[in-house]
């Protein structure tokens, strides 16, 4: 059963209290040491440095359940024996370079070597226990009479020392209360439409039909709601198109392995490409809603008492036995299925037939009133984005929890052209919210170094007083117990402070000539002043006299910050560029020109000794943060710069040539394109970073762009994409081929169309138009 966040917890506490806190528990889990954290728990206690631990474990194939064991010793491919890492586990060419360096380095006799040896030896071993996530058990009397229980730190019920698997075979019943994210966006995005319109919504309640609620669906704009975002299923439902609900309970049962198969089939049987047959007339009116094709478990079991008679009771037995892949049970049953319905249809052939489309589709069998019920719950997200999308993604940035995911929504709100802003000490509130403009605003329980209790003493006291209209203002208002000086710096830093508009950031931490305070100090000391006044001349016997007005300081003006520190101070304190980033218009380029992200860069250097391909050439691309021309003591020029991406930063060095050939780069806000790769050091075993070219990274897409291949479905081929594309060759001649891979899956057939004399400049316009069409797969060639 699935619950919000809170009210799992209500349920759980109704338990313990309706039934007794001796009779129920969580249930533990066992995690075991798998081939990564194997690597890693060793290296730590051999005292392996952490890059090299970490570059170690990367060397394993990224394969669901793959065994260190296999991969240090099994066959690599058919050739060399039977269930080898290639045919068993999907080992790939990338990886198998990987495997072989993880093979040498297990052959040598140093550290990682005995890392290696002694993480083959722990493999499997039970590492840690934990608390299943949803599970927890109810005892008809005390547990400790039934089964042996322990306690856990960061929970207050007991837990059990079974696992969830076989517990129920100790006289208990297991039930699963699962906290469903998906619930609490619902119920903060309900209390957000209630607080901007004044709106309470029935949302169990709304409309089935909702044209633009379908339209949201039809063009696959469903990042962010429940079940229907991946980017598959976005795909699929741009070709489905659907127009009502048992649309997207259908889909919501077949988007998974083994129906997924049976997708393009349902999509054109749907639009009438394909023509809807039935092995028996009867079988229409139970798989006429899902256009011919059997999706539920619940068709089948109607479909068997239809044809073949068979009770109630049988038909969940044959469910079950679907849905467990019992084979002997299916086998006494089709006996009982082909006497039961050859009586009214005597062509034992076609029974026969039918009972074999339904074995296979046991494989993939699905449970309708499930998928209803999750089809529902992802209906009215879809619903609410629809109809209020500010609203709606507020309270999807609100649970979205990793900065990673707060980001992609962000770029999901920027798509809709729904404006988020950075932190405002008038409008925001302590989590995402909308203002009245119908912009989304960060919140302030989002800032390091701002604390609940900041948060709640402004927002009580601008609702109690209205806004603050200048920082002065605000600090005579403000508790500065609650918000202290570290606090209002970071306010600053996040850019709170901005729709104060006569003062720009730099101003409240700059110190002027001759002075030794800065202009946040300056206000601090004002305010202090003001609020000892205001309580001095409150407390006296004369409390109804003037006292003289404390005048507001003057805070000296100076040069405002240039992007890159503004830039840096709010990563710091909000996590993220919430003002954008210079590469944000560089996109298209990280993406397809084969540039390896910083934050990934460091992780090599950090460990290179261990990479399976130390010399091979390193894209990379940033922005110059920090830019240095020095002299050695000898004389000679050097310099060093340090570029940045959205993963991470690195320093570079330049010397002799190198330094006079590309000095003019090295100057902070510079978008650089910079190519290269790792050289032992003379006479060293170490390696370092030589850089063998830099560029500007605006310019990449004309110098290096060979060719750009185009990879579309005949359907996707419209007017909009030729004329476009025939009107951008035409402005933008040049020598960048073009190359289009046309496919029709149903025809299954593909055709190939290439530029031959005249091609194009690759420009900002095409890349913009190739990065936003989702049905195309762009592939860029480079010189």
């Amino acid at each position: 059963t699935d619950f919000d966040d809170e009210g799992r917890q209500k349920v759980i506490d109704y338990v313990v209290q309706k039934y007794g806190k001796n009779q129920v528990a969580q249930i533990v889990t066992y995690g075991t040491m798998a081939a990564k954290m194997s690597i890693k728990d060793v290296s730590r206690a051999l005292d392996l440095s952490l890059p090299e631990a970490n570059a170690l474990a990367k060397l394993i194939p990224d394969r669901p359940g793959i065994e260190l064991k296999r991969v240090l010793h099994a066959p690599l491919n058919p050739k060399e024996g039977e269930k080898s890492l290639e045919e068993k586990d999907g080992v790939g060419p990338e990886d198998m370079e990987n495997v072989k360096r993880l093979r040498e380095i297990y052959k040598t006799t140093g550290l990682e070597s005995q890392v290696l040896h002694e993480a083959e030896r722990l493999e499997g071993s039970v590492r840690n226990t934990g608390i299943h996530a949803a599970g927890i058990i109810i005892a008809p009397r005390d547990l400790t009479e039934l089964i042996p229980v322990c306690i856990a730190k960061d929970s207050p019920l007991w837990v059990t020392q079974i696992e969830g698997n076989i517990i129920e075979d100790a006289g208990v019943i297991k039930m699963d209360f699962l906290g469903l994210k998906t619930l609490s966006i619902l119920k903060n995005a309900l209390e957000l439409i209630r607080q901007n319109h004044g709106i309470s919504i029935e949302i169990d309640n709304i409309p089935l039909d909702d044209k633009k609620t379908f339209e949201l669906y039809q063009k696959g704009e469903t990042n962010g709601t429940f079940q229907f975002e991946s980017t598959g299923m976005q795909k699929y439902l741009r070709d489905l198109k659907p127009d009502k609900f048992d649309d997207l309970i259908a889909m919501n049962a077949l988007y998974r392995p083994g129906p997924l198969a049976y997708i393009p089939d349902f999509i054109d049987r749907k639009h009438g490409r394909q023509a809807i047959s039935y092995d028996l007339p009867e079988m229409e009116d139970i798989l006429k809603e899902t256009y011919g094709i059997t999706v539920y478990q619940e068709q089948v079991m109607l479909l068997s008492q239809i044809i073949a008679g068979f009770s109630k009771g049988d038909a969940d037995v044959l469910r079950k036995a679907m849905g467990k892949k019992q084979k002997s049970v299916l086998d006494k049953m089709k006996a009982q299925f082909i006497s039961g319905a050859s009586a009214k249809y005597p062509d034992t052939a076609k029974l026969e037939k039918i009972w074999t489309d339904w074995e296979a589709f046991a494989q993939y069998a699905f449970n309708k009133s499930h998928s209803t019920c999750y089809a529902f719950v992802a209906y009215q997200t879809a619903y609410l984005k629809a109809h209020y999308p500010a609203e709606y993604m507020a309270a999807v940035l609100n649970n979205a929890g990793a900065i990673e995911k707060i980001t992609f929504f962000m770029e999901e709100c920027k798509r809709m052209g729904q404006k988020v802003y950075g932190p405002d000490i008038n409008e925001s509130k302590k989590g995402f919210a909308v203002n009245d403009k119908s912009e989304i605003r960060f919140g302030l329980g989002g800032l390091k170094g701002v604390g609940e209790a900041a948060v709640d003493s402004i927002i009580a006291e601008r609702e109690a007083n209205g806004p603050f209209v200048t920082v002065f203002d605000l600090i005579k208002r403000i508790n500065q117990r609650s918000v202290n000086k570290k606090t209002l710096e970071s306010l600053v830093y996040a850019g709170a402070f901005d729709c104060f508009s006569e003062m720009h950031r730099a101003q409240y931490f700059h110190i002027p000539q001759g002075d030794n305070t800065t202009g946040m100090e300056k206000i601090i000391r004002f305010g202090n002043v003001f609020q000892t006044n205001s309580a001095g001349a409150s407390n006296t016997l004369f409390g109804d006299l003037a006292m003289p007005d404390v005048v507001p300081p003057k805070i000296p003006a100076c040069e405002a910050w240039p992007l890159v520190e503004l830039l840096d101070h709010e990563k710091d304190v909000t996590g993220m560029f919430m003002s954008g980033h210079p590469l944000d218009n560089f996109r298209f380029e990280i993406k397809h020109y084969g540039i390896t992200r910083l934050g990934e860069f460091n992780e090599i250097k950090d460990a290179i000794n261990l990479s399976p391909n130390a010399g091979r050439t390193f894209r990379l691309a940033g922005l110059v943060v920090d830019a240095q021309h020095r002299l050695t003591k000898t004389g000679r020029q050097f310099g060093s710069f340090v570029i940045e991406d959205y993963t991470g930063k690195t320093e570079m060095m330049l010397w002799s040539d190198d330094y006079t050939r590309y000095s003019a780069y090295l100057e902070k806000g510079k978008n650089l394109f910079i190519t290269g790769s790792f050289k032992p050091r003379f006479n060293k075993v170490e390696f370092e970073f030589k850089i063998d070219k830099i560029i500007l990274l605006e310019s990449i897409k004309q110098m290096l762009t060979k060719q750009v291949i185009l990879e579309i479905e005949a359907r996707f081929v419209d007017e909009d994409l030729v004329s476009f594309l025939e009107k951008n060759v035409k402005t933008h001649p040049g020598r960048t081929g073009l190359k289009f891979n046309i496919s029709d899956q149903r025809a299954q057939s593909k055709i190939t169309m290439y530029t031959m004399e005249t091609g194009i400049e690759m420009n900002d316009e095409l890349a913009a138009y190739l990065y936003d069409k989702q049905e195309l797969e762009v592939q860029v060639l480079t010189n």
